[in-house]
Protein backbone atom coordinates (compact mmCIF):
# COMPACT_ATOMS: atom_id res chain seq x y z
CA UNK A 1 0.00 0.00 0.00
CA UNK A 2 2.79 2.80 0.79
CA UNK A 3 4.44 1.84 -2.46
CA UNK A 4 1.59 2.71 -4.30
CA UNK A 5 1.12 5.73 -2.38
CA UNK A 6 4.97 6.58 -3.92
CA UNK A 7 3.91 5.56 -7.17
CA UNK A 8 0.90 8.26 -7.21
CA UNK A 9 2.92 10.83 -5.43
CA UNK A 10 5.53 10.33 -8.24
CA UNK A 11 3.15 10.58 -11.12
CA UNK A 12 1.60 13.43 -9.76
CA UNK A 13 5.14 15.31 -9.24
CA UNK A 14 5.73 14.17 -12.92
CA UNK A 15 2.73 15.28 -14.24
CA UNK A 16 3.11 18.80 -12.91
CA UNK A 17 6.77 19.05 -13.97
CA UNK A 18 5.06 18.20 -17.53
CA UNK A 19 2.38 20.99 -17.27
CA UNK A 20 4.93 23.61 -16.26
CA UNK A 21 6.63 22.56 -19.63
CA UNK A 22 3.22 23.07 -21.63
CA UNK A 23 3.44 26.44 -24.03
CA UNK A 24 4.66 29.50 -22.35
CA UNK A 25 5.23 28.54 -18.78
CA UNK A 26 7.73 30.46 -17.45
CA UNK A 27 6.22 33.33 -19.37
CA UNK A 28 9.53 34.53 -20.95
CA UNK A 29 9.44 37.84 -21.11
CA UNK A 30 12.56 39.19 -23.99
CA UNK A 31 12.99 42.91 -22.35
CA UNK A 32 11.67 42.67 -19.12
CA UNK A 33 12.86 39.99 -16.37
CA UNK A 34 9.68 38.77 -15.01
CA UNK A 35 8.79 35.98 -12.77
CA UNK A 36 5.86 33.82 -12.56
CA UNK A 37 5.96 34.85 -8.86
CA UNK A 38 6.37 38.38 -9.85
CA UNK A 39 3.52 38.07 -12.63
CA UNK A 40 1.46 36.91 -9.52
CA UNK A 41 2.03 40.00 -7.73
CA UNK A 42 0.70 42.10 -11.08
CA UNK A 43 -2.19 39.90 -10.81
CA UNK A 44 -3.26 41.29 -7.60
CA UNK A 45 -2.71 44.80 -7.95
CA UNK A 46 -4.59 44.18 -11.58
CA UNK A 47 -7.56 42.64 -9.78
CA UNK A 48 -7.15 45.39 -6.82
CA UNK A 49 -5.89 48.60 -8.18
CA UNK A 50 -4.61 50.90 -4.92
CA UNK A 51 -4.24 48.13 -2.81
CA UNK A 52 -1.44 48.04 -0.19
CA UNK A 53 1.56 45.64 0.69
CA UNK A 54 0.08 44.06 3.59
CA UNK A 55 -3.42 43.44 1.98
CA UNK A 56 -1.47 41.58 -0.88
CA UNK A 57 0.34 39.44 1.67
CA UNK A 58 -2.70 38.45 3.53
CA UNK A 59 -4.54 37.72 0.05
CA UNK A 60 -1.62 35.40 -1.65
CA UNK A 61 -0.97 33.55 2.06
CA UNK A 62 2.84 35.60 1.35
CA UNK A 63 4.84 37.16 4.59
CA UNK A 64 4.48 41.51 4.01
CA UNK A 65 8.63 41.24 3.76
CA UNK A 66 8.31 38.45 0.64
CA UNK A 67 5.83 41.04 -1.00
CA UNK A 68 7.51 44.04 -0.41
CA UNK A 69 11.14 42.58 -2.20
CA UNK A 70 8.88 41.61 -5.20
CA UNK A 71 6.83 45.32 -5.51
CA UNK A 72 10.28 46.89 -5.03
CA UNK A 73 11.92 44.71 -7.72
CA UNK A 74 8.76 44.98 -10.20
CA UNK A 75 8.79 48.73 -9.22
CA UNK A 76 12.39 48.70 -10.51
CA UNK A 77 11.76 47.50 -13.56
CA UNK A 78 8.70 50.31 -14.60
CA UNK A 79 5.48 47.69 -13.74
CA UNK A 80 4.58 49.04 -10.27
CA UNK A 81 4.31 52.29 -8.82
CA UNK A 82 3.81 53.85 -5.30
CA UNK A 83 1.20 56.38 -4.28
CA UNK A 84 0.56 57.48 -0.89
CA UNK A 85 -2.23 56.65 0.64
CA UNK A 86 -4.55 59.68 1.03
CA UNK A 87 -5.82 58.69 3.95
CA UNK A 88 -3.06 57.63 5.93
CA UNK A 89 0.37 58.89 4.49
CA UNK A 90 2.74 56.38 6.55
CA UNK A 91 0.68 53.07 3.63
CA UNK A 92 0.73 53.23 0.43
CA UNK A 93 -1.18 52.12 -2.88
CA UNK A 94 0.25 50.36 -5.27
CA UNK A 95 -0.90 50.65 -8.97
CA UNK A 96 0.54 48.76 -12.40
CA UNK A 97 2.19 51.44 -15.05
CA UNK A 98 0.55 51.23 -18.38
CA UNK A 99 3.77 49.15 -19.05
CA UNK A 100 2.65 46.75 -16.47
CA UNK A 101 -0.90 46.58 -17.42
CA UNK A 102 0.61 45.51 -20.84
CA UNK A 103 2.41 42.94 -19.31
CA UNK A 104 0.12 41.10 -17.01
CA UNK A 105 -2.52 41.39 -20.08
CA UNK A 106 -0.10 39.40 -21.93
CA UNK A 107 1.07 37.19 -19.22
CA UNK A 108 -3.05 36.22 -18.44
CA UNK A 109 -3.50 35.64 -22.41
CA UNK A 110 -0.35 33.40 -22.44
CA UNK A 111 -1.45 31.41 -19.38
CA UNK A 112 -5.18 31.08 -20.85
CA UNK A 113 -3.91 29.68 -23.80
CA UNK A 114 -1.92 27.42 -22.33
CA UNK A 115 -5.06 26.15 -20.24
CA UNK A 116 -7.42 26.06 -23.26
CA UNK A 117 -4.33 23.54 -25.00
CA UNK A 118 -4.55 21.34 -21.87
CA UNK A 119 -8.18 21.21 -21.72
CA UNK A 120 -8.70 21.08 -25.59
CA UNK A 121 -8.25 17.03 -25.75
CA UNK A 122 -10.78 16.46 -22.81
CA UNK A 123 -14.82 15.95 -23.21
CA UNK A 124 -17.07 18.82 -21.65
CA UNK A 125 -18.00 15.70 -19.07
CA UNK A 126 -13.91 15.27 -18.76
CA UNK A 127 -13.23 18.56 -17.82
CA UNK A 128 -15.59 18.85 -15.47
CA UNK A 129 -14.17 15.99 -13.79
CA UNK A 130 -10.82 16.74 -13.38
CA UNK A 131 -12.00 20.01 -12.24
CA UNK A 132 -13.93 18.49 -9.75
CA UNK A 133 -11.37 16.32 -8.41
CA UNK A 134 -9.03 18.89 -8.47
CA UNK A 135 -10.68 21.49 -6.35
CA UNK A 136 -11.17 18.95 -3.88
CA UNK A 137 -8.08 17.77 -3.38
CA UNK A 138 -7.25 21.56 -2.89
CA UNK A 139 -9.97 22.50 -0.37
CA UNK A 140 -9.45 19.10 1.55
CA UNK A 141 -5.46 20.60 1.28
CA UNK A 142 -6.54 23.79 2.73
CA UNK A 143 -8.55 22.75 5.23
CA UNK A 144 -6.05 20.25 7.32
Amino acid sequence: MADESVLVEERLLKLLLRLRKLGPGSLPFEDIPVTPPQCLLLDWVAGAPGCGIQEMAAGLGLTAPTVSVGVRRLEEAGLLEREPDPKDRRSIRLFLTAQGQTLQQRARGLRWQKVQRLLAGLTPQERETLLDLLERAINATEES
